[in-house]
């Protein structure tokens, strides 16, 4: 009974922190002067949350059901949630580096070095799979002249690149203060969920 209880919180709370993330998914910005199409959201807070209180499952269920939510309520330009997919991917290239370093070194030190490495991680990795994968599938399904060589590359560095890692370091800053504010509350999801 203890054990079925526990379970039904986890995805209850789960269901939680993906609806918060949706709903803070749709309050995004952009930031002059990178391209109109690279926005900050704070979305991947509730899974950053997720990932330290509940394991690494959790916070990759809130960013998956937070994209789903968005592309049933908004939809796409694309016919396709190419931008769900990436943002997905984002998402989780960002939290699991959280995941690896906050789990060893449960402390404020240890919450920020993973999430600079999760800056990081999530600031290359998406450089690389943004210009392999990501454009030129949106591109695609747009119907829309491919970038390719130097214009591509120049897109990636110039734009991609920089933006997620001020992005990165917006939400470290954030987070940070965040966790501070519920330390307690923290310590005591951790030592509810032993990361299941």
């Amino acid at each position: 009974m203890e054990k079925q209880r526990k379970r039904t919180k986890y995805f209850v709370t789960i269901g939680m922190l993906s609806s918060i993330g949706f709903l803070l998914h749709l309050l995004n910005f952009p930031i002059p002067p990178f391209p109109a199409f690279l926005k900050v959201d704070f979305s991947d807070m509730p899974a950053l949350l997720a990932v330290i209180t509940m394991g690494p499952a959790a916070g990759i269920l809130v960013e998956l059901f937070k994209n789903v939510l968005d592309w049933l309520f908004t939809g796409t330009e694309t016919g396709v949630p190419v931008g769900h997919i990436a943002n997905f991917t984002t998402g989780v290239l960002f939290i699991m580096p959280v995941y690896m370093v906050f789990n060893r070194f449960k402390s404020v030190k240890g919450l920020i070095t993973g999430l600079i490495a999760g800056t990081l991680v999530m600031a290359v990795g998406m450089s690389f799979l943004n210009y392999a994968v990501f454009l030129p599938m949106y591109t695609y399904f747009l119907g829309m002249d491919q970038v390719v060589g130097d214009a591509l590359y120049v897109m990636i560095i110039k734009g991609i690149l920089p933006f997620n890692i001020i992005k990165g370091i917006i939400i470290t800053v954030i987070m940070v203060l965040l966790y501070k504010a519920m330390d307690k509350w923290i310590i005591q999801q951790q030592k509810q969920y032993h990361y299941q």
